[in-house]
């Protein structure tokens, strides 16, 4: 068993590292990230009458658009800009432009870690820059460099999707391009081995922050699903498969199988009309209504508890009816296996025979269904929070891709193979603990 934990434990940052890999090269080929966003949402503002989209773009801020490609690396090739998200390799922070006056100087006021500024004046020598040295300019990795008209004119050109020599040439001579410029930048490691998952394009905060509040909410409904389906799931298969085909198992399978045909999210739009809409027994959207804090600890309880209902049932309906299932369908395979007959014709009783012995082997399937839960319950369930507009990490990976937020979809990725690997792992040792025909360490 040791072997193969750390076999699997070996083998957790490859796995992430394929899969992270693999999504952030998409982000990267599939169109509209944040920088075409800008432009176009600058674009469709800047349209009156018959005016032409060229025209909006040329009232587009450079200095946005080059702050965005600096945030998620995208000047960069995708495998470089992928170990500088990793923190492997260093990348540009603090970026700071100033452009060369007619006296061939540029200012640039440059913040050390300390919170203290200094203004720091550069002269240039052909394409070299010259300055004094501050105390702290190499301590924190600043590093000062000259830009070109036409290195800028190449950036500009990738930033639009322009391939034109003639075009590029023209935004090189044009007076936005022109001028020389003076770039300061600190030079530094900032990505997920520096435990920094990124600032959000959409919503300019950091993406950690941004998860711990979100994900406290879909942990609450994905523990008390969880919860619920195993403490109500467990002991209605056992009663049905021992009392199977009677009234009881009859009726049950009916509402576990009509509960497993609707999806959860359809349910809880059902939900909303006729009880929350018609009825107005239970609140519509949220998890708590305006004023929460000010209420008193049973209003409080009172009211999270009508928040919690309705997308709580939507929560446990199929994985409810799975796992009831899975229980009965199980344990009356093991009790029509040889060992429990056997057992039984040798003196023991029918009851010691299914809780002693089939019921261990039946529970197998439950558990190896583990990993699957453990996801639920820490990333929550996309398509009912969106029903009930419950802000929990389940919406937030879903805004993070109608945003195409890169560093949001990254984090969230990130958090969600993590849990789902772990998840695996903890079944299989959980599968081999209660199964003693499993060993890991003769595989």
């Amino acid at each position: 068993m040791r072997r193969y934990i750390l076999r699997r434990l070996l083998l957790m940052p490859l796995t992430l590292i394929g899969i992270t890999f693999l999504v952030f090269c998409l982000t990267r080929m599939v169109p509209g990230g944040p920088v075409e966003r800008m432009l176009q949402e600058q674009a469709v503002g800047a349209l009156s009458g018959e005016k032409a989209i060229s025209g909006a773009l040329d009232s587009v801020g450079e200095d946005d658009l080059e702050r965005l490609e600096e945030m998620f690396c995208l000047h960069e090739p995708i495998g470089k800009a992928y170990l500088q998200w990793l923190g492997i390799l260093p990348r540009d922070i603090q970026v700071e432009r100033s452009e060369f006056n007619r006296e061939g100087k540029a200012y640039l006021t440059l913040t050390n870690s300390a919170g203290k500024s200094a203004l720091l004046e550069v002269q240039r020598e052909g394409s070299r820059p010259v300055y004094r040295e501050l105390d702290w300019l190499e301590d924190e990795s600043w590093h000062i460099r000259v830009e070109s008209p036409q290195q800028r004119a190449q950036g500009w050109a990738r930033r639009h999707g322009v391939s034109d020599a003639r075009l590029i040439r023209e935004r090189a001579e044009s007076p936005a391009g022109r001028h020389w410029r003076a770039v300061a930048a600190r030079r530094v490691r900032d990505g997920i081995l520096q435990g920094s998952l990124g600032l959000s394009y959409k919503y300019h905060e950091p993406v950690g922050a941004m998860i711990r509040d979100r994900l406290p909410v879909s942990l609450y409904f994905g523990i008390l699903g969880a919860i619920i389906t195993y403490l109500v799931s467990v002991p209605l298969g056992v009663f049905k498969a021992l009392w199977h085909r009677g009234w009881f198992d009859s009726i049950s399978s009916v509402l576990i199988f009509a509960g497993y045909a609707v999806p959860g999210f359809a349910l809880g739009a059902v939900l909303l009309i006729y009880l929350g809409a018609r009825l107005e027994w239970f609140p519509m959207y949220g998890l708590t209504s305006p004023g929460f804090a000010d209420m008193g600890t049973w209003e409080q309880v009172k009211d999270l508890t009508m928040h919690t209902v309705l997308p709580l049932l939507c929560y446990v309906a199929s994985t409810f009816a799975m796992t009831t299932m899975m229980m009965k369908n199980s344990l009356m395979e093991n009790i029509s296996a040889d060992y429990v007959r056997t057992a039984v014709a040798k003196g023991v009783s029918f009851r010691r025979a299914v809780w002693g012995h089939a019921f261990r082997n039946s529970f197998i399937p439950i558990i190896s269904t583990l990993g699957g839960v453990i996801c639920t319950v820490f990333s929550g369930s996309i398509l009912i929070e969106r029903v009930f507009d419950i802000q929990g990490f389940g919406m937030l990976s879903f805004q993070a891709l109608m945003d195409k937020d890169y560093s949001l979809i990254m984090g969230t990725l990130l958090l969600t193979s993590v849990v789902i690997v772990i998840g695996n792992l903890l079944s299989d040792i959980l599968v081999a603990l209660i199964d003693p025909r499993i060993k890991f360490d003769h595989a």
